[in-house]
């Protein structure tokens, strides 16, 4: 049975449940957010799209403490620079983890959850967030 709707027409969308960004097939350099032109190679490169696999490390992170009133109900949470195993760093909520517990290195992987609701038909919004994972590559 076919979806039908809006939420059938957003889960036909890709991007929207992937992270997905670009590798230049000529430098081999991947990028997220995905770009127009390969910042390396210029117009010589040839982009690609290409999905994530939402693994990575935390780079650097953040306690947030003190939020807006529609965050407030998630404090403390903790906010991070995710190092995607393929190399670009992207800005993200680490859920599912003890705030305290949280450390730089920690291996993670994409999940994708509710960030907020909006307007009077409390129209949700989904987008990622990372979350720990024993997941180990060979690189690391």
């Amino acid at each position: 049975m076919a979806e039908k709707g809006v939420a059938g027409v957003w889960r036909k969308i890709r991007a929207i449940y992937n992270i997905q960004g670009n590798q230049c097939k000529t430098c081999g350099n991947y990028y997220f957010p995905p770009r127009l032109v390969c910042p390396t190679c210029r117009r010589k490169g040839q982009l690609e799209i290409h999905k994530f696999k939402g693994l990575g490390k935390i780079y650097s992170f953040a306690i947030v403490r003190q939020a807006p009133d529609h965050f407030k109900r998630q404090m403390p949470y903790v906010i991070a620079q995710v190092e995607l195993d393929e190399g670009p760093r992207l800005t993200a909520q680490i859920v599912n983890v003890d705030v305290d517990k949280v450390e730089i290195g920690m291996r993670v992987r994409a999940c994708f959850r509710k960030i907020s609701e909006q307007g009077h038909e409390g129209i949700i919004v989904y987008g990622y967030k990372f979350e720990p994972t024993m997941e180990v590559t060979g690189h690391d």
